[in-house]
């Protein structure tokens, strides 16, 4: 299975704090990545460094075997990385096809060339994502009158505009309902099996995590102190210490559908 992302010795610090020590971790073709860890843990330092948001202070970032440390968001989102964030960002103003047409646009190259003109151009491959994210009966809606959770896969679609090799989704189910979430996890996890993207994403809903999961990785005070299957992290007693308190420990489907 070839490596899509690949981190070594990835290092953050900001004067004396260390907020990522010494990460390194890989991701695979078609594999579906949690990042997981408490408040402060440093996940969002790290997808910032993945992103070239924020540059390493040691350490190396590698895309397709590509070393991509340190370059900007643009020349890194061109190489086929893709992100949705916390906080949505559509063009309130815009309908939800017209955001999409937007991405489209953007990938082709053609916003400035063609802007007069932009509302007639991708609609058909707009209006395909949008089906694929099941919301192509939202298309002709403005975005300001959306609900939070279709935000959230209208964003989705946005990104996939892109056709990312790798997709970056940091907390994707904040703010939403627990039905919304596992909707768009669903989702996420059929468009990785289905088309081979590969997803690292942050998460703190462990439903969310542990049921669409193939693999998960735990950070703690920056740094990495677990990697493996749902059993393995459900199990792992330097998990369940540093990430409930060791006060509760994780349940399987079973224990919990008995409890």
């Amino acid at each position: 299975m070839s490596v899509v992302l690949e981190t070594r010795g990835l290092t953050k610090a900001f004067g004396g704090l260390v907020a990522v020590n010494d990460v390194s971790l890989q991701l695979h073709k078609g594999e579906l990545l949690a990042l997981i860890g408490p408040n402060g843990a440093g996940k969002s330092t790290c997808f910032n460094m993945l992103m070239g948001q924020l540059r390493p202070t040691k350490g190396s970032v590698h895309l397709m075997g590509e070393d991509i440390t340190g370059l900007s968001p643009r020349v890194i989102w061109r190489r086929g990385v893709g992100r949705t964030f916390q906080i949505t960002a559509t063009y309130a103003s815009m309908t939800v096809v017209e955001n999409v047409q937007m991405a489209l646009l953007s990938h082709n190259h053609q916003v400035l060339k063609v802007l007069p003109y932009a509302h007639k151009m991708h609609r058909d491959r707009a209006h395909e994502l949008l089906e694929m994210v099941g919301m192509a009966e939202q298309a002709d809606r403005h975005c300001a009158v959306l609900a939070y959770g279709d935000l959230k896969r209208l964003e989705l679609a946005i990104a996939l505009a892109h056709e990312p090799t790798l997709l970056l989704m940091d907390e994707p189910t904040a703010g939403m309902a627990p039905r919304e979430r596992i909707a768009l996890m669903q989702l996420t996890a059929d468009i990785v099996r289905d088309q081979g993207v590969s997803v690292l994403f942050t998460e703190h809903d462990m439903d969310v995590v542990f049921a669409h999961s193939h693999r998960i990785m735990v950070l703690n005070r920056g740094q990495l102190i677990a990697d493996g299957n749902v059993e393995a992290i459900r199990n792992d007693p330097r998990v369940q210490e540093v990430y409930l308190g060791g006060g509760t420990v994780f349940k399987s489907e079973d224990e919990a559908e008995d409890a």
